[in-house]
């Protein structure tokens, strides 16, 4: 059996990453949030957190904050069944910033509009996403995964499309001499963080180039991906779903017109986790079938 009140504990240093405003957020002294985490490793035989910066769980403590998500879940629920109110409930979730941008707002509007919940949106690349879940900070999160941890199930969503695109005047400016190594040297790229390796990937396979070899802003927003694009600022890879009207409109070109690039991605959550996530799946399911491929044109 579990001491709810220890592991409440473990969630609250790993959230604000410091045992004071742990205490301060549980009311509870300093010395006492201390004593509670040395009695759970002390029942578990083993530490379960690296007392680093930043501070981290370990494989155990992950696997507890799991099980202590998906109890607190569980609770909410059944006190909204039992009082018979609408009271809040949280769902910590975590997605990519181009799902977020695209299809996942409206995939959730059915479960908003029916249920009284606070979100909690981790935002983060997609093949990172999977470590919030696996932390335990998290029910459920898109990522390009497919393999469910333990504990866990994987669905898959579908394909998100990619297109290299620019502004006529960019492509003017840059690629007048052709879409070759040299311009691609010199025309600026945009990469949303240091774990994006999509952009890495199309110039390796294509250019033979490597990082370092051709200016790159980073942009951690997907709006502002497209914005720095409208604003001739760069060439960039985007979401289809999300530049389809400009490119309709000729604002943005597609660069490499037979080149489609395909990213997999995967709804992956805890098991047991209650009626309200078991919900969001069906529905994130439903509602990617509709929006995103389901098969590319890979040969």
């Amino acid at each position: 059996m579990q001491d709810y009140k220890l592991l409440a504990a473990l969630d609250a240093i790993l959230k604000t990453q410091s045992f004071d405003k742990a205490a301060k957020q549980l009311h509870i002294s300093q010395s006492a949030i201390s004593q509670r985490i040395k009695l759970l490793e002390s029942h578990h035989g083993q530490a379960l957190l690296i007392r680093s910066h930043p501070i981290k769980a370990t494989t155990l403590g992950q696997k507890l904050l799991g099980h202590y998500q998906r109890v607190l879940q569980l609770e909410s629920e059944l006190e909204v069944q039992l009082k018979n109110t609408k009271q809040r409930q949280s769902l910590p979730l975590a997605v990519n910033a181009d799902s977020l941008a695209t299809w996942f707002v409206s995939a959730l509007a059915p479960l908003l509009q029916a249920q009284q919940v606070a979100l909690n949106l981790f935002v983060e690349d997609e093949s990172r996403t999977w470590e919030r879940l696996s932390n335990g900070e998290v029910l459920a999160c898109v990522t390009s995964k497919q393999k469910p941890m333990s504990g866990g199930e994987s669905h898959f969503l579908g394909f998100m499309e990619y297109v290299c695109v620019a502004t006529p005047k960019f492509i003017d400016r840059y690629f007048s001499q052709g879409f070759n190594q040299v311009s691609f040297q010199q025309a600026p790229a945009i990469i949303f963080d240091q774990h994006d390796d999509i952009h890495l990937k199309f110039l390796a396979d294509n250019f033979s180039l490597q990082a370092g070899q051709y200016p790159c802003h980073t942009v951690r927003s997907s709006q502002a991906f497209v914005d720095l694009t409208l604003a001739d600022g760069a060439y960039s890879l985007n979401a289809k779903l999300q530049i389809e009207e400009h490119l309709k409109s000729g604002q943005l070109v597609n660069i490499m017109p037979d080149q489609i690039f395909y990213v997999p991605l995967y709804w992956q959550c805890w098991q047991l986790s209650g009626r309200l996530i078991s919900e969001l799946t069906d529905n994130i399911i439903a509602y990617c079938q509709q929006v995103l491929a389901q098969t590319t044109n890979i040969n």
